[in-house]
């Protein structure tokens, strides 16, 4: 994928979904940088995000936060849930009591 320049409609820059079964991710490509989140699945109704990575680069842009709330939106729309193993995400998640929703136990 190229360098996104542009933002989405909510002004947040947009992030890209790749899925491939049993794992995925979401990134975000800003400035030739490529911040990432990745899980893993635990059947049909968990997902478990498993590392959160943001280069020195695009640090302090609150691209973590942009990743996590895509993957609770995701969760949330498909009704599943998420066990954070992260604990970048996990901290977010702790962080922000719209996402515990999709919180698995």
């Amino acid at each position: 994928m190229s360098d996104v320049s542009d933002v989405t409609a909510s002004g947040e820059p947009p992030v890209r979904h790749e899925d491939n079964g049993s794992k995925g991710r979401y990134v975000v490509v800003l400035d030739g940088h490529e911040a990432e989140m990745t899980y893993t699945r635990a059947g049909e109704s968990l997902i478990i995000i498993d590392h959160t990575g943001v280069p020195d680069a695009l640090r302090g842009r609150g691209l973590g936060l942009v990743l996590v709330r895509r993957a609770v939106e995701d969760a949330r729309a498909a009704g599943r849930r998420i066990i954070p193993l992260c604990p970048f995400a996990k901290a977010t998640i702790e962080r922000h009591p719209e996402f515990w929703d999709v919180v698995g136990r």
